[in-house]
This record gives C-alpha cells, sequence and structure tokens, in this order.
C-alpha cells in the first residue's frame, strides 16, 4: 500500500515521502497514530501544493535575511564601555549587547544568532559575524569607544 508519511518513522521514511509499506503496518499502525496518509490523488496533489507553498516561503525568508545583511553590514555599531589603560576593557563586550545597540537602529537580531567567539575585550573595531538564516552570513561592524 503507498502511503505519504505525515511525520518521520525511524527505519520507514521522513515526512513527506511515499513509499510502499505493508497493508497492515500501514492500516494497524500508521494510520491510528497519524503517522501516514493513503497516497491516493487528491491526498498526492495537496502534498505537492504544501511543498511548493513551504518552498515558497522558505525562498521568502532568505530574501529577508538577504535584505537584512545588506543593511547590517552598511551600519556600524558604536559601543561604550568602560576602559582602562592600554584600552583593556573593565568586563567585555558580549553579543547580548551588541544585540541591544543593534534594536536602537531598529534591527532586530537574535543574540544567538550573533557568533561571537569570545567577548570583546578592548577598545576599537572589531567584525563580528552573524548568522542570519543557514546560508547568509552578515559581518557587522563593531566600534568600542571609551565612555
Amino acid at each position: 500500500m503507498k502511503v505519504i508519511f505525515l511525520k518521520d518513522v525511524k527505519g520507514k521514511g521522513k515526512a513527506g515521502e511515499v513509499k510502499n509499506v505493508a497493508v497492515g503496518y500501514a492500516r494497524n499502525h500508521l494510520f491510528p497514530n497519524n503517522l501516514a496518509i493513503e497516497a491516493t490523488k487528491s491526498n498526492i496533489q495537496s502534498l505537492k501544493a504544501k511543498q511548493r507553498s513551504d518552498e515558497k516561503r522558505a525562498a521568502e525568508i532568505k530574501q529577508e535575511a538577504e535584505q537584512q545583511k545588506a543593511d547590517l553590514e552598511k551600519l556600524e555599531v558604536k559601543i561604550k564601555a568602560k576602559a582602562g589603560e592600554g584600552g583593556r576593557l573593565f568586563g567585555a563586550v558580549t553579543n547580548k549587547q551588541i544585540a541591544d545597540e543593534l534594536k536602537k537602529h531598529n534591527i532586530k537580531v537574535d543574540r544567538r544568532k550573533i557568533e561571537l567567539a569570545e567577548p570583546i575585550r578592548s577598545l576599537g573595531f572589531t567584525k563580528v559575524p552573524a548568522k542570519l538564516h543557514k546560508d547568509v552570513t552578515a559581518i557587522i561592524n563593531v566600534h568600542v569607544v571609551e565612555q
């Protein structure tokens, strides 16, 4: 019997796949647990329509990330911090502070997406990567100045 998997089933198939399975397995396990539906013409057509809309939405999300990348790379984030001798900071500049400063410029970036290997501990310019999408990474110019 041909079925369309609604959820991943270990050893059988992934969500969205159309596969042949035993009739008993489908009727007694997959259908009652809402793991799959029967692969009729209308169900296959609705699956294809759903896949097309998912692809379209993914393309829109990537386009938004590209636009945000362009905005971020034009911008210079200026953060004020207390510093001692030789430009060494008392404390450090973290990804949360960078995200808060970006909010002031009406750019919303989740702090977890700002990939700061270690906090910034000195004055000056630093280029910080931000992973906006799995394929899109922006470079944020952070300028730490003395308070």
